[in-house]
Parts: structure tokens; C-alpha cells; sequence
């Protein structure tokens, strides 16, 4: 019944997969997490959610055009599940700002393989992730996608390797000014004052990091088989697949190095996560164990977040 909702792209899956998301959104924050918020801060909030919600389209987006998983909403209701195994992740405005922003970067990065316009793209991509590294400074490693990049698809042209310079250039200078204006410019070099935060406790708590090996286990083996699936069948997109499983390594490495109370970066690696799983679970080719997995996959979330809210 899932499959046959979900094989196809269909606006009625973007309205089932938005009403659920936008539904927990506000179980997690008012009942999980017990947050408060005052009329000023609830339409904050709405904004925060309108971006999560975009970046779903942006997910499906970057799938669809650039022939990373098939014509399907696998990879949207992945995103959404994932956000339920990691419900804290809706409480971090920063994390899911800082994603959307990554998302933009990720869809200039990958577009990247059909070399035209190469240098506005990696410019594009830099913008972007400058912007998402306001919200996570360490996100700024995210720029070691683009030289990536830029050494797959047109490496012997210097003035791409100095394209990112001028878009580093740029936002500090945008984000400068505006500090000044507001009297505040002492700011920006406070944010990027680079520190490892990391929370041994977080690591020591059972129910975190059970759920972020397994997660982290699940995403290898399901990338692992991806990467068997395209050798064998010769596909051009392998290529985009290293991109995306760097991503997803870099995201990791965020996470460890962020991991304080309240952040909850761990909703970078989501992109690439799914698009691993969306492969996975297309090479399957008996619809009885698709679907089992795809009850599988929506069954276990939603029971994830209840237990939580159970025992919270």
C-alpha cells in the first residue's frame, strides 16, 4: 500500500509527507521537549517549520533532476521518518536552517556535472554554504565539497580554485556590514572562534548513541550496496554518488564535533542518507519485500518518537 503511494511523484505525497511532518513538528516541541513559546517566538517557529517543509521539495528536488534516485517520493518520506528517529532535530532552529542552506549548495554542487556555467555554480555553492556556516560555524567545512568537486569536473582551470575565495569574501563582507549596522560587528569573529564541543554524555547516553550507530550503520550498508549496484550497472551518476557519500562523511564529523546541548546537527547527513536509502530500496525487485521495508521504515519512526514520549 506505501509503495503504491509512494513510487510515483504525486502532490498528494508532498501534502500526506507535509501534514505528518508538520504534525510532530509541534508533538515534539510542545509535548516531547516541553517547550514554551511566546506569540513572538511561535511565528519564528513557523518559519522555522516553512523552511523544513521546503526542504523537503529541495530533497525531492535534487533527486529527480539530477537522476540521483528514480521518479519516486521514497527519498521524501525518508526525510520525514528520519526526522522522527531524531526528533530532537525539530527543536534546533539552527540545524534546520543550516541544512536548507546546505541543500541549496548541494543542488549547485552536484549540477555541477554537466559543466556549464561552472564557475557561477562553485560561486553559488560557496554562498551558500558561508550562509549555512552563520548558523553552524563548522559548517563551513562543507567547502571541501566544492574543491571536490571542482577537482572531478574541470581541475586544471586556476580560476575555478579561486572562485570560492571571492564567495568566502562575500558573505563575510555582507554579514560585516550588516553587523555594523546594527552596532554589533565584534559578532562575526566570535561566531567563527572554531572549538570542538563535544559531549561525552551525549555519546554515553544508550538511547542517543544507539539510535546514531544504528543510523550510522544503516546509511554504510545501504551506500555500500548503492555503490555495488551502480559498478555493476555502469551508470554515470557514481561519480555524483562519491559527492554525496563525502557529504555524508563530513556531516558525521560536524556532528562529533558539535555535540553540545541543544545542537543537533545531525540532520546534515539526512540528504545524503536518504538518497542511499532510495537506491537501496529501488534495487529491490520482489514488491512484498519492498513494501515490508517501507512499513518498516514509517512503523518504526513513528514508534521511536511515541516510546520517547513515553518515557521522556
Amino acid at each position: 500500500m506505501i509503495s503504491s503511494i509512494f513510487e510515483k511523484t504525486k502532490p498528494i505525497n508532498y501534502v500526506i509527507v507535509f501534514g505528518f511532518l508538520a504534525v510532530f513538528y509541534w508533538l515534539a516541541h510542545f509535548l516531547l521537549f516541553s517547550r514554551g513559546h511566546a506569540p513572538e517566538e511561535l511565528v519564528w517557529q513557523l518559519f522555522v517549520l516553512g523552511a523544513l517543509l521546503f526542504s523537503l521539495f529541495v530533497v525531492n528536488f535534487i533527486c529527480h533532476r539530477n537522476k540521483i534516485t528514480g521518479t519516486n517520493s521514497y527519498a521524501l518520506l525518508f526525510y520525514a521518518m528520519l526526522m522522527l528517529i531524531f526528533p530532537e532535530t525539530m527543536t534546533d532552529s539552527s540545524a534546520i536552517l543550516c541544512s536548507f542552506f546546505l541543500l541549496l549548495a548541494t543542488r549547485r554542487i552536484i549540477s555541477l556535472k554537466s559543466l556549464r556555467n561552472i564557475k557561477l555554480k562553485i560561486f553559488d555553492a560557496t554562498i551558500w554554504i558561508m550562509t549555512s556556516s552563520l548558523f553552524y560555524n563548522w559548517a563551513i567545512l562543507y567547502l571541501l565539497l566544492v574543491l571536490a568537486a571542482i577537482y572531478i569536473y574541470e581541475p586544471k582551470n586556476i580560476r575555478n580554485w579561486l572562485v570560492p575565495f571571492a564567495g568566502i569574501f562575500t558573505v563575510f563582507a555582507i554579514a560585516y556590514c550588516v553587523l555594523i549596522l546594527i552596532e554589533k560587528p565584534h559578532l562575526l569573529g566570535e561566531h567563527y572562534k572554531f572549538s570542538v564541543n563535544f559531549n561525552s554524555q551525549y555519546f554515553f547516553d544508550w538511547n542517543n548513541s544507539t539510535r546514531l550507530i544504528i543510523y550510522i550503520l544503516a546509511t554504510s550498508l545501504a551506500a555500500l550496496l548503492a555503490f555495488i549496484k551502480l559498478g555493476k550497472s555502469g551508470l554515470g551518476k557514481i561519480i555524483t554518488m562519491r559527492l554525496i557519500a563525502l557529504s555524508f562523511g563530513i556531516g558525521i564529523v560536524l556532528k562529533i564535533l558539535t555535540t553540545s546541548e541543544n545542537t543537533y546537527p545531525v540532520i546534515l547527513t539526512f540528504f545524503p542518507a536518504v538518497v542511499f536509502m532510495t537506491n537501496y530500496l529501488e534495487s529491490i525487485k520482489r514488491p512484498n519485500v519492498k513494501e515490508i521495508i517501507l512499513m518498516l521504515s514509517v512503523f518504526i519512526p513513528i514508534m521511536v518518537f511515541f516510546i520517547g514520549l513515553i518515557l521522556k
